[in-house]
């Protein structure tokens, strides 16, 4: 049984707001979350933390701290929260940690799942306790990257993960935990996993990069980061269509204000109806 779960708030950086929405334009996109002088846009890097009666369950781990300035230059880092001091602030340490499940490996929700141990000099995984999760399948992906998506797999953020031997795979639809279930979708990446878990009879879905943020609710609304942008489409629609029909609160990864939201149908399809900005308040 679930006995609680948080949103981590880890910071935030900034994207191409054109790469953000893909084929939107500029003149509709800038009004949901405005640009400045670069182009860039502010989004978030929240993680998830599900506690259970014998499993503290992380999902994603943000963009980590290991790597170099130069790397860090490239996406403006900025904000005050870390994965460590949200999960403190949390009740936690990572000592605590059990499990720790990765949506996907694109750095930007993997980087933390490593930390440069200075006394060794060499990479360690920064949950020593726990079991770390992914599917062959974007293992495999993550590991042998196509051009288009190399830059996003950084082998620091992921081999060590396997050196260290704490490497499981989970298999389609057979969830480890008996508390989640993860729903597979390859429009963004291969085999990108999102969580649904049910609490205090409210269920709830962790939509990582299958919705970025509530400004991506309409259909059309692609990144262009996307491997297979009409799979994208397609999977997008049929999961608002279940979510709405099951009344979900959807929890999102990236929204730089918006932390979860419930959905409506309305003419031009299914939007954000309350719309919930700080943290445990929709809990």
């Amino acid at each position: 049984m679930i006995q609680n779960f948080w949103l981590l708030e880890t910071g935030y950086f900034k994207l191409d707001g054109g790469a953000m929405f893909g084929v939107v334009p500029k003149s509709i996109w800038n009004k949901l979350n405005p640009a400045d002088t670069n182009n860039m846009c502010t989004w978030a890097m929240r993680c998830l933390l599900i506690q259970t009666d014998n499993r503290l369950i992380l999902v994603d781990t943000g963009i980590g701290t290991k790597q170099n300035a130069r790397f860090f230059d490239f996406y403006y880092l900025h904000g005050n929260d870390t994965l460590i001091g949200s999960l403190a602030k949390a009740g936690f340490s990572p000592e605590e940690v059990t499990d720790v499940v990765h949506t996907h490996l694109h750095f930007d929700h993997c980087g933390g799942a490593v930390t440069y141990h200075e006394h060794l000099d060499q990479l360690v995984p920064t949950f020593p306790k726990a079991r770390y999760w992914t599917n062959k399948s974007h293992w495999n992906w993550a590991t042998q990257p196509n051009s288009r998506e190399k830059a996003s797999f950084l082998s620091e953020n992921i081999l060590p993960l396997q050196e260290w031997n704490v490497l499981h795979f989970m298999e389609e639809n057979v969830s480890p935990f008996p508390e989640l279930t993860f729903d597979w979708v390859n429009g963004h990446t291969e085999s990108q996993m999102l969580p649904r878990f049910t609490y205090k009879e409210q269920e709830y879905a962790f939509v990582a990069d299958l919705l970025p943020s509530s400004a991506h609710l309409p259909i059309p609304y692609i990144m262009a980061y996307d491997t297979r942008p009409l799979v994208s489409m397609e999977e997008k629609k049929v999961y608002l269509d279940n979510s709405l029909h099951q009344q979900r609160i959807l929890l999102f990864q990236h929204d730089p204000l918006v932390q979860a939201c419930t959905l409506k149908l309305t003419e031009k399809g299914i939007r954000t109806d309350i719309c919930f900005k700080e943290n445990d308040f929709f809990k």
